[in-house]
């Protein structure tokens, strides 16, 4: 069972996927404490769990995450005069959204980020760190941290330049313009567009065939896919040697193989 901490955050599982739900419509979606530490300890779980096999990201009601909530900033900063010591709260929350990003990663079911609306500031890099993503026709996003006088956090500034180029993800970084869905599609940072009245349905179809997948094959892709930018091509060719032969071991390879020669679909349990 995966469960979150309190009620900023939403979790629900069924038929093998796990659909997380940013639960703070009335404001955006905005990152809090209270959803940086759902968040952490959530993928936590996922990235334990044994009987998750795809998680979808998602906001509650018409937009995906507006980025950190800016206000709760403001109060900080009038109740604490001292600016070592915002740092500090600023450092401690910022760890949370890191280590949720780390899980993210290392987490070893696809995710897939289901984007409505907005998608700012962090809500773009919580939608980076997904394997996959789906964008409504309505959704636009912007990294914003430049028009609060901070540069980007959340992984963003690893993910970015590795997604759209780095003169791309300068221009985002640090113009902070607002773009669209089909600019975000257009660049590589999202996988494909629907109109907003079907992207649940769209988001849904899409995990239900991820979950019918060869579970233990798609986790080794992810995690090849994921350290192919550090390793260098004899390492890579390594990895991919061990993955495949780990994979050969399992019973879905078996399904998989046998299947292919009996010329039916396979049926793959995660076995």
């Amino acid at each position: 069972m995966i469960t979150s901490p309190n009620e900023t955050v939403l979790t629900d599982v069924r038929d093998g996927v796990c659909r997380v739900t940013f639960n703070r419509p009335q404001a955006l979606n905005a990152i809090t404490v209270d959803v940086m530490t759902a968040l952490k300890e959530i993928t936590g779980q996922l990235r334990e769990s044994k009987d998750v096999r795809v998680v979808i990201m998602q906001g509650q009601g018409d937009h995906f995450m507006a980025g950190g909530d800016v206000k709760a900033f403001k109060t900080m900063l009038d109740e604490e005069p001292d600016r070592d010591k915002t740092a500090e709260q600023f450092d401690a929350r910022l760890s949370r959204v890191h280590a949720t990003i780390e899980n993210m990663r290392a987490m070893p079911q696809p995710i897939i980020a289901s984007v409505r609306g907005a998608a700012a500031g962090a809500g773009v890099s919580l939608m980076l760190a997904c394997d996959l993503a789906l964008a409504a026709d309505d959704a636009f996003f912007t990294l914003a941290y430049c028009h609060i006088g901070t540069s980007p956090d959340g992984g963003s500034t690893y993910a970015l330049p590795r997604t759209v180029g780095l003169k791309k993800a300068m221009e985002i970084a640090l113009l902070g313009d607002r773009f669209t869905a089909q600019d975000a599609l257009d660049w590589g940072m999202v996988n494909r567009i629907v109109p907003a009245a079907d992207l649940e349905a769209e988001t849904d179809k899409l995990a239900a065939r991820l979950a019918k997948a060869a579970g233990h094959a798609n986790t080794e892709a992810k995690a090849l896919l994921n350290a192919s930018f550090h390793n260098s091509l004899t390492d890579q060719l390594d990895a991919e040697k061990a993955a495949f032969i780990r994979n050969t071991r399992t019973g879905d390879f078996y399904e998989g193989v046998t299947a292919f020669a009996e010329k039916r679909k396979p049926d793959f349990t995660g076995e």
